[in-house]
């Protein structure tokens, strides 16, 4: 009942602007609205072709994007993920929990987080008029995936983790423990791109290690965090 009230407050939306393919539209809504998942563009579009409808990628785009601007939807830009268009239910507020690893997107609702948003944004003289938490980590799943030791050039950033084992022989300890490095550390991922060096937090020092050292240290995660 909802969709058929939304798509029909839609149409009487863009009437004024004397579009021939208003059907078309109505269309890519209807598929979008059958899920209430956050879909990247090409998501839709696979969804789109299966349903059988062959349209264009920058109609699609632009159909959703007018179904944004008209506050039917939210499009959303998590990190290291590609945009992605979820439902906007009016008068209902919720945040994101993302996974890192797996790219999970989990809606959560809490109420006594919102009232204490409203509470010290009045304490400091604000209104608010719109706001969003977005919450970063390893989903469950990803977690009983993992295995108890891992290197560190697996790591996420974000994580806090203990250092647990050095390989690699004397040398490879000697470099490491010269660094402020050693078995038991607690350590912090402050960037990890894949490729290049590895940013860590030790204490309240920031060091730069390249791949190959990063192999060598093994980690799990610190759960006194």
């Amino acid at each position: 009942m909802t969709s058929h009230f939304e798509k029909e407050n839609f149409r009487t939306l863009i009437e004024p602007d004397g579009l021939q393919d208003t059907d078309m539209r109505l269309n890519i809504i209807d598929v979008f609205l059958d899920s209430e998942a956050h879909l990247t563009l090409e998501e839709i579009m696979q969804r789109l072709k299966e349903r059988g409808y062959d349209y264009e990628y920058d109609f699609v785009r632009q159909c959703m994007n007018r179904w944004v601007d008209l506050g039917f939807a939210q499009k959303k830009e998590f990190e290291g993920q590609p945009p992605r268009y979820e439902h906007r239910h009016l008068g209902h507020h919720h945040d994101h929990l993302i996974c890192t690893k797996c790219g999970k997107i989990v809606e959560f609702q809490n109420d006594e987080m919102e009232a204490l948003q409203e509470t010290i944004a009045g304490r400091r003289g604000f209104h608010i008029l719109q706001h969003k938490m977005e919450i970063y980590g390893i989903c469950s799943d990803c977690i009983k995936k993992r295995s108890a030791l891992m290197p560190l050039a697996m790591a996420k950033a974000g994580e806090k983790l203990l250092i647990k084992e050095i390989t690699g022989g004397r040398e490879a300890r000697a470099r490491l423990a010269s660094m402020g490095l050693r078995s038991g550390d607690p350590i912090e991922v402050i960037s990890n791109d894949g490729e290049g060096r590895i940013i860590v937090g030790a204490g309240s020092t920031r060091l730069a290690l390249g791949r190959g050292i990063a192999q060598k240290i093994l980690v799990t995660l610190d759960t006194g965090h």
